[in-house]
């Protein structure tokens, strides 16, 4: 996927690793970047065009596209976390909300922007993932089922959109610096680090990213002896 000269769409585009990648975009030369956002005044960033979207609302998706219906390439990028188990009084409710952004945002939006892609030419879709996607330790037990979840979708929409030549690329990452990892006591990677990885693998054309070294070694882990997923033992 070429950034240059693109048109994207990046949803929760107003902090974090959604602002690191509107930045990044226009620094790589896109042509137009859709910076869309629950509350499209707290985008701020200049030379973005700010679009309301909620993933969790129908009416805010078909708006969105009858907005931007020139976009090549769509970044699903916003997401939501909260801590705690699945056995706690509340999980039923916090997975469904946290589902609502994370699976089923991704999913409509996705979807309703298919069709957009493909009468430009194809282009791209790059999923915002985890490397909780793969490892469960229950401290966000409903968020990694969520990125699980996402992981599962971004791989049976990569067979779905190959018919189109819509390039589907996953990112992968473990703790970044931004507000949703606030209080975690871990090292984390910048938010601008991880999108330049991100950027550079999509335009490489690669399927996934591994965007910093303990994603790396975690995805290692899945095949070892007694797998990273399990409990270890000392």
């Amino acid at each position: 996927m070429q950034i240059e000269n693109s048109v994207v769409l990046v949803t929760g585009a107003n902090r974090g690793i959604g602002l690191a990648f509107t930045q990044a975009l226009l620094a790589r030369g896109a042509r137009k970047v859709y910076a869309a956002a629950r509350d499209p005044s707290t985008v701020t960033l200049p030379g973005v065009q700010p679009l309301r979207l909620d993933v969790t609302k129908p009416d805010d998706i078909a708006a969105a596209v009858r907005q931007a219906g020139d976009v090549n390439l769509v970044i699903n990028n916003a997401g939501i976390a909260q801590p705690g188990g699945f056995l706690a009084p509340d999980s039923d409710a916090v997975a469904r909300r946290i589902f609502e952004t994370n699976f089923f945002g991704v999913l409509n939006v996705t979807r309703a922007f298919a069709p957009v892609l493909k009468a430009n030419g194809g282009g791209a879709l790059l999923n915002v993932l985890s490397v909780a996607s793969w490892v469960n330790g229950g401290e966000l037990a409903a968020y990694s089922a969520s990125k699980s979840a996402a992981w599962s979708l971004t791989n049976a929409l990569r067979h779905e959109l190959a018919a189109q030549k819509t390039q589907v690329t996953g990112l992968h990452m473990a703790y970044v610096d931004t507000d949703l990892t606030r209080g975690f006591e871990v090292p984390k990677t910048s938010a601008e680090e991880i999108v330049q990885r991100a950027l550079d693998g999509l335009a490489a054309g690669a399927e996934e990213v591994l965007a910093d070294a303990l994603t790396q070694q975690i995805r290692q882990g899945l095949t070892a002896a007694r797998p990273v997923y399990l409990p270890q033992v000392s």
